[in-house]
């Protein structure tokens, strides 16, 4: 697979699962013994626990992954993102404040057979609760019991 062909299906798959929210489609993106090593305990680390974390998010936010820097070699892909995501429903306690958080993070893939095998993250989530904290009190949401999804 050239590096652009990587490039474009991690981009595709940024923009569909992620953005989108559309998990019908990774068994497109996904090979068949794909490992997501970044999902929060508790889930699986397979395309199963994925699409549950992708749908949690989309249960909580309007998400958009916006790729600032893409890197590319050989069965490998890493890219810097900002996420913007539109609070619309409880996360870690907070009822949906309509405010939008942005934070920043990094992703790795590995690549095989034109499919993404492993998937590594360290996305900001600290900086998320916090803006939402914050949007809570200024907006009167009083944060419920500790949900930490």
């Amino acid at each position: 697979m050239h590096l652009t062909e990587q490039k474009d299906l991690i981009v595709r798959f940024i923009s569909e699962a992620w953005n989108n929210g559309n998990t019908s489609l990774l068994d497109t993106f996904l090979h068949p013994a794909f490992k997501d090593y970044s999902l929060p305990a508790g889930m699986p680390p397979d395309a199963t626990g994925l699409k549950q974390w992708i749908d949690q998010v989309h249960q909580s936010f309007e998400p958009l992954t916006v790729i600032e820097e893409h890197l590319a070699e050989p069965g490998r892909c890493m890219v810097r993102i900002s996420m913007h995501l539109k609070h619309t429903g409880l996360w870690r306690g907070i009822p949906a404040t309509g405010k939008t958080a942005v934070t920043s993070g990094f992703r790795s893939f590995a690549i095989k057979d034109g499919q993404i095998i492993e998937h590594r993250a360290i996305v900001d989530g600290n900086t998320v609760e916090r803006q939402l904290n914050e949007a809570a009190q200024l907006t009167g949401c009083q944060p419920k019991a500790a949900d930490k999804r």
